[in-house]
Order: structure tokens, then C-alpha cells, then sequence
């Protein structure tokens, strides 16, 4: 929990799952969306994927990128827990 919590501190990052809440996207769609080198789309993917945040796919010779909404609903327990200890 922790890499995603390192992961989801960057804005970039949050700016690049914004993006894929609308679905797949190949690394070139993402990078169009911001002012910085395809290396620095990468780089912040990776940090990303480590975190578990996004998964990749292949077809043919593309790679896509889309949530993984699963780590997603285990920060929101997680969280929910922490208010629900701040209500007793």
C-alpha cells in the first residue's frame, strides 16, 4: 500500500490514471496529453505498474495501459476504516 501511496503523490501520475479512467491507452496517447519527454511517460508508468495501480497489455506491437481498479478498491476500504475510526 505504500507504493501506491508513493505513486498517487506526484501529480503527473494522478493526471496519467485521470486519463485512463477512460479506458486504454498506449503510452504515445498518454504522452500526447502532457508537455514532457516520452522517457518521462515512461518512467512515471513504471512507477505506476510497480505500485500496481495500472497493468499493461500487448497487441500486436503496442502496449496499453489501463487501471487496475482492484488496488483501488482496497485503498478505499482501507480509508473508510481509518474514518470510520475517527466516528466512534
Amino acid at each position: 500500500m505504500s507504493e501506491s501511496f508513493k505513486a498517487l503523490a506526484v501529480p503527473m501520475r494522478r493526471d496519467i490514471l485521470d486519463l485512463l479512467k477512460e479506458g486504454k491507452m498506449s503510452a504515445g496517447d498518454i504522452a500526447s496529453h502532457f508537455n514532457v519527454t516520452q522517457p518521462a511517460i515512461s518512467y512515471h508508468l513504471n512507477i505506476l505498474k510497480k505500485a500496481n495501480l495500472i497493468y499493461e497489455s500487448k497487441y500486436k506491437n503496442f502496449i496499453y495501459y489501463e487501471l487496475n481498479t482492484t488496488v483501488f478498491d482496497h485503498l478505499i476500504l482501507w480509508l473508510k476504516t481509518i474514518k470510520g475510526a475517527d466516528e466512534e
